[in-house]
């Protein structure tokens, strides 16, 4: 089907087991069987950027499977701050936890760009986890991981003592992506300064600024969306690697 139609640029995937998508994510590698079951609970939706899958303290309907796109995890403050948790990408189970626990959800997920989603209710869901014992252990080790990418949270906004250490671990996080040698020292700034600084704890001016002292003092280097690190050990440094 021509993607032209498509309102996002591209055409949902119904199919889980034919879906040319598929990857090493938590659903997209389960046995044929577990696949054949999942397509039979899951209702395949897009959603444009800015769309809201659900907000924190909301009961938990259900899981949002991300097939395509980016979407945003935050939580908010009573104050009315909000801090970005993490970027969820294509493969991630999202409202997970609220799912298997039954406690509303803990954050408030909303797409950075067109997303394709696939949902599935929560008693078709707990209901699919008890019958394939496979997608049971994904499950813990998808809140496994997510616990374990928790801590490192806390630890990076509890243990660094200022803002250009907090930025300097974002960026040298951004680098570790990279598939080799030459991409790990590029950084895709694919997200605004207002929203790296609600990831770090920071507002936007300070990020803005110390980007710039960190270009002045040549730690790094910008070509349009691209950051490219320049001096990695004075990063590590502030980082306190």
């Amino acid at each position: 089907m021509n993607t032209m139609h498509s309102p996002y640029g591209f055409e949902p995937v119904e199919k889980c087991h034919t879906c040319p998508l598929r990857g090493a994510g938590f659903f997209c590698d389960l046995s044929p069987a577990a696949l054949k079951a999942l397509q039979a609970v899951k209702y395949t939706t897009t959603y444009p950027h800015g769309a809201v899958l659900f907000v924190e303290e909301e009961d938990p309907k259900g899981v949002f499977v991300l097939c395509r796109g980016r979407v945003k995890l935050s939580i908010t403050s009573s104050e009315g701050k909000a801090l970005i948790t993490r970027i969820a990408a294509p493969g991630e189970v999202l409202g997970l936890n609220a799912a298997v626990s039954g406690k509303p959800y803990e954050l408030t997920a909303e797409t950075l760009e067109p997303c394709q989603v696939n949902f599935v209710r929560r008693e078709d869901f707990l209901r699919f986890l008890g019958q394939h014992g496979e997608a049971s252990l994904r499950a813990a080790q998808q809140l496994s991981s997510r616990y374990r990418a928790a801590c490192e949270q806390i630890r990076s906004l509890g243990m660094s003592h200022s803002a250009a250490a907090r930025l300097a671990r974002f960026l040298l996080d951004g680098a570790a992506k990279g598939r080799d040698a030459k991409e790990a020292a590029r950084v895709r700034m694919t997200l605004t300064h207002e929203q790296i600084g609600q990831m770090i704890g920071t507002s936007r001016e300070t990020v803005t600024r110390t980007l710039g002292e960190f270009k002045d003092q040549r730690l790094i280097t910008r070509s349009g969306s691209t950051v490219v690190i320049q001096d990695r050990t004075a990063l590590e440094t502030l980082v306190g690697v």
